[in-house]
């Protein structure tokens, strides 16, 4: 268990495109303090105040989730803040020029590199956990997420059902840690179909959508050329937006998470009752090895 909080030993620039706005997007994540958490700040915008990377900033969840503070936005945060919550990064500054953090090739693996580019750096303040009290679940429908209490560590399943023969019914268990993202669930891609894409297109949305940065189907099967990386490449995609909303609780989780046809939407109700129910869960800081206590609130 990861005993103290850490940062990025370096800044690191990338680019690329918006998904939603076709134009470029450019992102630079800084090293930060202890304690100040991951927080996005629009660079384009004059006078704008940091946005916490935090479930009460969450201003949409339509087709990724957006958080925001007064004016300033941004969007398609999740595949980003994926790689950070795996990886164990606790405190970066995301300085993005515009309104979306880059897509690149539609799932977190970028991201991954820009963490081993700049290095981490381990902080000298203590680590703090959050462990449920008892089981959660939120439900919509056929659709639902569950939280059930779990000491050592996090523990997701995943299932899925679409009606559409290459994807169909899938599951996706892992416990979490840098190695199971990094070669299980970060180069699985966002996929969408081609009839909704053009649908989005005409709308003004989707416009930086395309073969390289998802994974499309259209009537009956996947239309990129070189396939699938995984077989249930899908659901491991639910896994890895799964992880980036779950970073909005804004501390690690010790836990067990299982979700069923969940989405932004679900995540973030159950990231929100968190924060509206805090006699829900239980701080923990492990302050000296082999030893997990309580801290104060």
């Amino acid at each position: 268990m990861q005993m103290y909080q850490t940062t990025l030993a370096r800044s690191v620039y990338a680019e690329g495109v918006g998904l939603h706005t076709g134009r470029p997007a450019e992102l630079v994540l800084h090293p930060a303090p202890a304690g100040s958490g991951v927080r996005f700040l629009r660079a384009d915008l004059a006078h704008a105040e940091p946005i916490p990377a935090l479930s009460t900033s969450i201003m949409d969840t339509r087709l990724a989730t957006t958080i925001a503070k007064g004016a300033a936005f941004v969007s398609t945060t999740e595949h980003l803040l994926s790689a950070l919550y795996a990886l164990g990064i606790d405190n970066v500054l995301v300085e993005v020029n515009g309104p979306e953090v880059p897509i690149f090739d539609g799932s977190a693996a970028r991201f991954v590199d820009l963490v081993r580019e700049a290095g981490v750096r381990e902080l000298t303040a203590p680590r703090s956990y959050l462990v449920p009290t008892a089981p959660v679940e939120i439900a919509e429908g056929d659709k639902w997420i569950r939280l059930e209490p779990l000491t050592d560590g996090l523990e997701i399943d995943c299932s899925i059902d679409f009606a559409h023969v290459a994807i169909g019914a899938q599951r996706f268990q892992a416990m979490v840690d840098a190695d199971s993202f990094v070669f299980g669930i970060s180069r699985a891609r966002t996929f969408g179909f081609l009839r909704e894409l053009e649908a989005l297109q005409s709308s003004g949305l989707g416009l930086g959508g395309s073969l390289e940065n998802a994974v499309v189907l259209d009537d009956d099967k996947v239309v990129n050329p070189e396939g699938l990386r995984f077989t249930d490449e899908f659901v491991r995609h639910k896994a890895l937006d799964l992880l980036g909303d779950l970073a909005l609780i804004g501390l690690p989780l010790l836990g067990r998470v299982t979700s069923h046809k969940s989405g932004h939407a679900l995540n973030g109700r159950l990231t929100r009752y968190l924060v509206d129910n805090p006699g829900s869960w239980e701080r923990f800081v492990p302050a000296v090895p082999d030893r997990l206590v309580y801290a104060a609130r």
